[in-house]
């Protein structure tokens, strides 16, 4: 399994309530998955060719576009685009801003119902908090960036999941202290406590980077 070929994903924590008794929005992963089978996750998955091809509707913060920059070919728009993207296709919450660019562009597969909503990606709604490799040896190896954005920017009703697809089930807003009653994978968990700090106030020294490259994992900051 040492040439699984590694792509490049994105992953979107949903948050709210956050200044009073912060929920996370996770789902399960179904038992015949090749990747994390029957785990809690946040929604998210590979970057798609198609995802290069959107145009966001704001620009991504500064510093978030430099961090995703570091180490990376990939423009940071692409990234952010495929957290919208899946958060729309797992979820069917709509994470955007009104645009009139979003009627005249023909929508490819992957972004065809976001596109008829009028909306397209609000790439200052998101920021970039995490970036993990998948370690060598698993079924599949993505290169994930994670980014956090507040549910009072999705522009539709956040407890209205009847637009997702079936890739998750079991979709809810889990009380962050209750959230480690469920079974996610080890990263998952990196993340929340992450997540957990920066709620809290704490500071971020950069984005942190489980760099699992080379034969030695290796902890940074981006």
């Amino acid at each position: 399994m040492t040439d699984i070929p590694i792509r490049d994903a994105a992953t979107i924590i949903m948050v709210r309530d956050a200044a009073t008794r912060p929920r996370v929005l996770m789902g399960q992963r179904g038992h015949g998955a090749v990747f994390m089978p029957s785990k809690f996750v946040f929604p998210g998955g590979a970057v798609d060719a198609v995802d290069a091809t959107i145009p966001v509707g704001t620009a991504p913060d500064p510093d978030c576009a430099a961090r995703l920059a570091n180490t990376s070919t990939t423009p940071a728009e692409t990234l952010l685009n495929a957290a919208t993207r899946e958060l729309w296709e797992e979820t069917g919450l709509l994470l955007g801003t009104r645009d009139d660019r979003a009627g005249q562009i023909e929508a490819p597969r992957g972004w065809r119902g976001y596109l008829a909503t009028g909306h397209l990606p609000d790439g200052a709604a998101l920021r970039y908090v995490f970036r993990a490799i998948t370690p060598p040896g698993r079924p599949r190896r993505f290169d994930a960036r994670f980014f956090l954005a507040d549910a009072a920017s999705l522009a539709n009703d956040p407890d209205d999941f009847s637009r997702a697809e079936d890739e998750l089930s079991h979709l809810q807003w889990v009380p962050l202290d209750e959230v480690r009653q469920f079974d996610m994978p080890f990263i998952t968990e990196v993340v929340l406590a992450e997540i957990g700090a920066i709620l809290s106030g704490a500071g971020q020294p950069g984005v942190p980077f489980f760099n699992n490259l080379g034969e030695v994992s290796r902890f940074e900051r981006l």
